[in-house]
């Protein structure tokens, strides 16, 4: 038909219509194979030429319905399920030949796409539907959007991952500053008394508390007419010693005071990434004896060593908020032989402790003080001769005090911050020695060589994307990139075979005719 007579047959309101419905498709240069193209049924598509459009020719006006809206744009209406040929002639004497296919639509593949532009935005994600498998194609940003994308998948089929997740950066560094602060403040005061006597009234003998160490008076009789001899030994002088040899009388006073000053500071430092656990210790191990039973019934020991010293375990993770939660558990631990235990001729020290774990959330530089103790202590022990002792003023002599008074406070800090790497150049920390090292010999490590010798680096991935199951499992990946083992051969010597003798040639078989009757 003419292209005048379009316009006089079909109403352009539909042709409005239908424009408001696809985007416009360019024809195809002339000459060639024909295009497809797929229509749904209920949709339009806008046909655009190059040239103006003199007839068009449709082979199934029940499948397809041409709609013209101008000299060089036509509207194609899916009517019904099916395929048609759709052939334009040009002014210019060209000839445009279309396959045009019009399929009922996938309402529950329709659907599953409109969810996945909603939630993944401009994210490249196809999905096909084929039988019960849903398939996954295309590039997401990250590996929370090729969960989601999964997700919203699976109740409309069994999901087959084939998306490609883009390279990740680098996870952040973050440095732990924890900081130890404790002071010990003990003051002792002891006070005693003891009375001797070296023959006094013809009497030998001491009176005490027995809080402090007595002398101890050992008495050898005489022989032979020779005197008897009393000796004096002191296991504990104390303070005073006071001795009247005309009286024979004697006495040992303890009168002390004693102050004590602590002060712990320890500030370690620790780097690890976001979500890895990071440990350190500043110390030592000691061996700890430890009884085992053996089978035969005789207990045996066996050495185990414990750690001592200034310890650190944290785990930070850096979170959507920008924030990072750290599970640290900072201790402090010395050996206390004070308190100490003797096994078996073992000297076993106890261990003198300060340790807490605990769960917070900071910003980048801010601080917490996450423990804090204050400790105050007073002991006192009091020993005193009976009756003696309870007698006013002169009971004192009788009467041995031991006071103790003890303070400590203690506080811990924990300060997280992101760090990058130091800069190429820049001069790194160093320490503060107070001797020369000695200047004979290299001045700098042995190292293998430069960037300025094996070249550059490349700080760009190889991949723009990689397979969602090689971030998910990346020794998996490793293990199957890895080239496969050589075939491994075995020679074995093998005897050469020995021709096999030739047989004998056998007679000619001789066949008798029996005689005839």
């Amino acid at each position: 038909m003419k292209l005048r007579n379009c316009f006089a047959i079909l109403p352009f309101a539909v042709a409005a219509l239908a424009l408001a419905q696809e985007p416009a498709v360019k024809a195809p240069p002339a000459g060639g194979s024909p295009r497809d193209l797929v229509l749904n049924v209920g949709k339009s598509l806008v046909l655009e030429s190059p040239e103006d459009i003199q007839r068009v020719s449709v082979a199934s006006g029940e499948i397809l319905e041409l709609v013209a809206v101008g000299p060089r744009e036509i509207v194609l209406n899916g009517k019904s399920v099916g395929e048609s040929s759709l052939i334009l002639w040009q002014a210019n004497g060209n000839r445009l030949m279309f396959d045009v296919s019009v399929r009922k639509p996938d309402l529950k593949q329709e659907a599953l796409r409109r969810e996945l532009a909603k939630e993944l935005g401009e994210q490249s994600v196809s999905a096909n539907l084929e039988g019960d498998a849903v398939y996954l194609r295309g590039t997401v940003r990250d590996l929370v959007s090729a969960q989601r994308a999964e997700a919203i998948a699976a109740p409309f089929g069994k999901p087959v991952d084939l998306l490609r997740v883009a390279t990740p950066m680098g996870e952040p560094q973050i440095l732990l500053k924890v900081k130890f602060a404790e002071v010990d403040r003990t003051v002792t005061s002891d006070i005693g008394f003891n009375l001797f006597s070296t023959g006094a009234t013809n009497t030998i003998g001491s009176l005490g508390t027995e809080a402090y160490s007595p002398p101890l008076l050992t008495v050898v009789p005489g022989v032979g007419g020779t005197p008897t001899t009393t000796t004096l030994t002191l296991a504990d002088a104390l303070n005073i010693f006071l001795f009247r040899p005309d009286l024979n009388l004697g006495a040992t006073i303890k009168l002390l005071v004693a102050r004590n000053l602590a002060t712990i500071l320890a500030e370690p430092n620790m780097l690890t990434s976001s979500g890895k656990q990071a440990s350190f210790l500043n110390g030592g191990e000691f061996p700890f004896p430890v009884v085992q039973p053996s089978s035969g019934g005789i207990p045996t020991v066996s050495i185990q060593w414990r750690e001592f010293g200034v310890k650190l375990n944290f785990t930070p993770f850096v979170t959507p908020r920008g924030t990072i939660r750290l599970v640290v558990a900072p201790e402090v631990s010395a050996l206390d032989y004070t308190n100490d235990l003797v096994y078996s001729g073992f000297t076993i020290p106890a261990l003198s402790t300060r340790k807490m774990s605990t769960e917070v959330e900071l910003k980048d530089g801010q601080s917490f003080a996450i423990a804090g103790l204050l400790d105050n202590r007073v002991i006192e022990t009091l020993d005193k001769v009976p009756g003696l002792g309870d007698i006013p003023f002169f009971g004192k002599l009788f009467q041995s005090r031991h006071r103790s008074k003890e303070k400590t406070e203690l506080l811990v800090i924990v300060t997280p911050e992101i760090v990058r790497p130091i800069p190429e150049g820049h001069p790194l920390p160093e320490l503060s020695m107070p001797l020369q090292p000695l200047k004979e010999g290299a001045t700098t490590a042995p190292r293998t060589p430069g960037i300025d010798i094996t070249g550059p680096v490349p700080v760009i991935p190889p991949k723009d994307s990689l397979p969602v199951e090689q971030l998910l499992h990346p020794e998996a990946a490793s293990q199957s990139a890895a080239a496969p083992a050589p075939p491994m051969y075995q020679l074995v010597p093998v005897q050469p075979a020995t021709p096999p003798a030739t047989p004998p040639a056998a007679e000619p078989a001789t066949t008798q005719t029996p005689p005839k009757q």
